[in-house]
């Protein structure tokens, strides 16, 4: 009888919390998003320009800032590689503290230098401060070190979630500005103030830009790289990514918490005896870029996760100057491997293809969703 009653006990442990998601489940909408954004007004544009032209400098000085344990793998590296395939500015890695950057939810770099050592190198500030997403809203020294660069006159870039960072730096306050689709909520109810601007893939109010989700990196740098520099190289630049076109428009309203959504990560999430385990070769020259899209994508399947691997335990330099860490001693990978060599724009996009035909439409389209991607075959 004892057994009887803990098998009830056991299976209502299972059924009840099962019946409340199914309840707050069907409070989700159903219907497929599409995606239509309305058009960007060309003095809109050409204000976004003028607003992140060199504030100091000829060539201008850029820190993308990350902190050690947990930052945002695109948002880190895709800023890096692109700006130093334009060159036209220097471009610096930091950490705040010494060590290795881990990043997520794949990849683990070294940093060119501490917050500390920029500093003492730089006294008078960088150009530009590119703010990825992190794991603490709220780091001590982040909030305090962008405070600092904002007051020397820096143009602060917020890339997807790392809004959260600079809004937790006073920076935001009183000014228009956007995030990640699913971030957007909690970031305009702890800062009130906050004018939030849909439809627009990028804002920039007085000296701060924002983003939407983590693929809008691409189209911010490449109009950052218009604005130091023209758009004619901007263009070329976009030309070496595999994108035939960017701006800032977007369609909010397609990127939300769906049914199909949650259904998808719930049952990829309980499918726990079916996980792949992907090797990726860590070689010298490999394009960042690309890498970082094709880890970051196929980390989010919520089935499977991605390693590097090479011989030696030495970071190895990528094509852009990024030192890059493998996750595993290994002169071969034991089960599949993925391969990374397209541009990046397509590499995401084949990355999406092989996610569909491996795992279902439904799984890419979770993806895509946590990228915050329109998925219009053109690239990021």
């Amino acid at each position: 009888m004892f057994t009887r009653y803990l098998l009830l006990a056991g299976l209502a442990l299972v059924v009840l919390p099962l019946a409340g998601f199914g309840l707050w489940l069907a409070t989700l909408p159903a219907a497929p998003v599409t995606f239509a954004p309305p058009a960007i007004p060309l003095a809109e544009t050409d204000a976004m320009l003028a607003a992140l032209k060199p504030p100091k400098r000829a060539r201008p000085l850029v820190a993308v800032v990350g902190i050690n344990d947990a930052t945002e793998t695109t948002d880190y590296l895709m800023p890096v590689g692109i700006l130093r395939r334009a060159d036209i500015a220097d471009v610096v890695t930091l950490s705040t503290e010494a060590g290795p950057v881990k990043l997520y939810p794949a990849l683990t770099v070294e940093a060119e230098a501490t917050i500390e050592a920029f500093d003492a190198l730089h006294p008078e500030g960088a150009d530009y401060v590119i703010v990825p997403a992190m794991s603490h809203d709220e780091d001590p020294l982040v909030t305090a070190w962008l405070r600092r660069q904002a007051e020397g006159g820096a143009v602060v870039v917020a890339v997807c979630a790392g809004a959260k960072i600079v809004a937790a730096a006073g920076l935001l306050d009183g000014r228009r500005a956007t995030t990640h689709w699913y971030y957007l909520e909690n970031l305009l109810k702890r800062h009130p103030s906050i004018r939030y601007v849909p439809d627009g893939r990028m804002v920039v109010d007085r000296g701060v830009a924002t983003t939407t989700g983590i693929t809008a990196s691409m189209p911010m740098v490449l109009t950052l790289i218009e604005a130091i520099a023209g758009r004619g190289k901007a263009e070329a630049i976009a030309g070496d990514l595999g994108l035939g076109s960017w701006d800032s428009r977007h369609d909010s309203g397609a990127f939300r918490l769906t049914r199909p959504f949650a259904k998808t990560v719930l049952r990829n999430r309980l499918a726990f005896w079916s996980r792949d385990r992907f090797g990726i070769a860590l070689e010298p020259g490999m394009d960042e870029v690309s890498l970082a899209l094709v880890a970051d994508a196929w980390s989010r399947t919520y089935r499977s996760s991605v390693e590097l691997f090479a011989a030696s335990s030495g970071a190895v330099t990528t094509r852009n100057g990024v030192r890059v860490l493998p996750d595993k001693i290994a002169n071969t990978w034991p089960g599949q491997r993925l391969s990374v060599d397209e541009q990046p724009a397509k590499a995401l996009d084949g990355a999406l293809q092989e996610i569909a035909a491996r795992h279902g439409r439904d799984t890419a389209d979770v993806v895509a969703m946590q990228l915050e991607y329109p998925q219009r075959g053109s690239g990021p």
